[in-house]
């Protein structure tokens, strides 16, 4: 039977599952009658030279029954690996306890966490200030322990997580986490390039071919180019200071433009507006209707995540919210695609232009499958990158998400540039018969 702390690690287990290990800037935040049985902070890669500074101001506890043990409030650290052991293993016999009981003991008491201080190290005012090292570099999480029963917690918060480099700086940012800035950077030059070849394309060689869908193709680009300088510079900002310098607003009001045009261009190209046809209809739009004000909730509660921390009591259903709304995004893109497939079969029967509907089908099966293949990348293979990468390696979620979207750019814009004559609508004779054969087929199959 698991321990009392046991239990309560247990609750912490599903409380992390959202947690993703971050960039630690300095955070500041305020509790006022907290009864959480434990609160999470930040999750943080230390080097050998680490360490973490908590300053608590105003720090009290009451509680409904007798005065609380104030040995029993209290600040630690714990790596994932003492975790899962503190959760499956029975306390160790010692020889004050050589059998400890598994149903009784707090967290705090736990021989696999590392103990900061307790409420029992306050001075008068309820104040305390102390900067720990960290001895043995790892991933550690920090927690407050609150193991009084019906007890409140009042405190203001601080806490600083940075690793020493060897001029005696300070680098605010994970182990993981620092090659992230070199990593944004490197891509927004790629998208300025990116940005400048696809101008020429449509704005200079073929431009009497280019449709309106191509110039919000253009803004994509751009939002995605400025959301690679900001997201680079907001990084750069919280290594060297621990805080963004405003960076962070940027970073996520171009995270809400690329992800608004982005779900917009994929559904637009899946109806085939602008460059198969010059409207839209009233499904088509109801999917755009439902699309853009879900990413704008995705971004707030991305925003809400991001700038506050799993310390704020609704900080899981905004994860779950977040969790949602992208999902639902995910989803209703896809409609207008498989629309626009189903319309072209139909259209097969009667249009007498077999190979030009063939050619017209197979783009968009590419095009379901490269985009379906896209969201599974960066939806599940990258979170699962963020949570099983060892802690030393968590840039490689980064790098691949970013290289996944600009590869799924690059596939888009070329199977859609403006162009003269599509190699897939210049079709001869032959490919014509060679259509029409197939389109029976498939039509028998189906």
């Amino acid at each position: 039977m698991a321990s009392a702390a046991a239990r309560l690690l247990l609750a912490v287990v599903v409380a992390a599952a959202f947690l993703r290990p971050a960039a630690a800037e300095i955070k500041q935040e305020s509790f006022k009658d907290d009864s959480r049985d434990v609160i999470l902070f930040e999750k943080f890669g230390f080097s050998p030279r680490g360490s973490v500074s908590i300053s608590l101001t105003g720090a009290s506890a009451s509680s409904k029954l007798a005065k609380p043990d104030p040995t029993q409030l209290g600040f630690f650290i714990l790596s994932d690996q003492s975790l899962f052991e503190a959760i499956y293993q029975q306390p160790p016999p010692t020889e004050q306890n050589p059998n400890p009981d598994p149903n009784t003991g707090c967290v705090l008491s736990s021989p696999y966490v590392i103990p900061l201080f307790n409420f029992a190290d306050l001075d008068a005012s309820g104040n305390y200030k102390h900067t720990f090292p960290i001895s043995h570099p790892d991933e550690y999480t920090l927690f407050f322990a609150n193991c009084a029963p019906q007890t409140s917690v009042t405190m203001g918060v601080r806490t600083d997580m940075y690793n020493t480099n060897l001029d005696g700086t300070k680098d605010y940012l994970s182990v993981g986490q620092a090659p992230v800035p070199t990593i944004y950077a490197f891509f927004a030059f790629g998208y300025v390039v990116f940005l400048a070849v696809w101008l020429y394309v449509t704005l200079y060689h073929n431009r009497l071919s280019a449709h309106r869908i191509h110039h919000l193709m253009s803004c994509l680009l751009l939002a995605r180019m400025l959301y690679c300088i900001s997201a680079a510079e907001d990084q750069h900002y919280i290594r060297i200071a621990g805080t963004s310098h405003g960076w962070d607003v940027m970073f996520y009001l171009f995270q809400l433009v690329k992800g608004v045009i982005l779900f917009a261009v994929i559904a637009l190209i899946g109806t085939g507006w602008s460059f198969l046809k010059p409207f839209l209809q009233d499904k088509e739009k109801k999917v755009l209707m439902i699309v853009i004000p879900l990413q704008v909730a995705a971004n707030i509660a991305a925003a809400v995540v991001g700038e506050t921390g799993p310390f704020l009591q609704e900080w899981v259903t905004w994860n779950q919210i977040f969790l949602f709304v992208d999902v639902a995004c995910c989803c209703a893109v896809l409609f207008p695609v498989v629309w626009s497939m189903r319309s072209l079969r139909e259209s097969s029967k009667t249009d007498g232009k077999a190979a030009r509907t063939l050619a017209k089908l197979t783009l968009f099966r590419q095009f379901y499958v490269v985009v379906i293949g896209y969201l599974y990348f960066t939806r599940i293979i990258v979170y699962a990158l963020k949570t099983i990468t060892n802690y030393k390696f968590r840039w490689v979620s980064v790098a691949a998400e970013e290289v996944a979207t600009m590869a799924f750019y690059i596939f888009m814009f070329y199977m859609f540039k403006p162009a003269e004559r599509n190699q897939y609508f210049a079709l001869d004779d032959e490919e014509e018969e060679a259509a029409e054969l197939a389109l029976r087929e498939e039509e028998f199959e189906l």
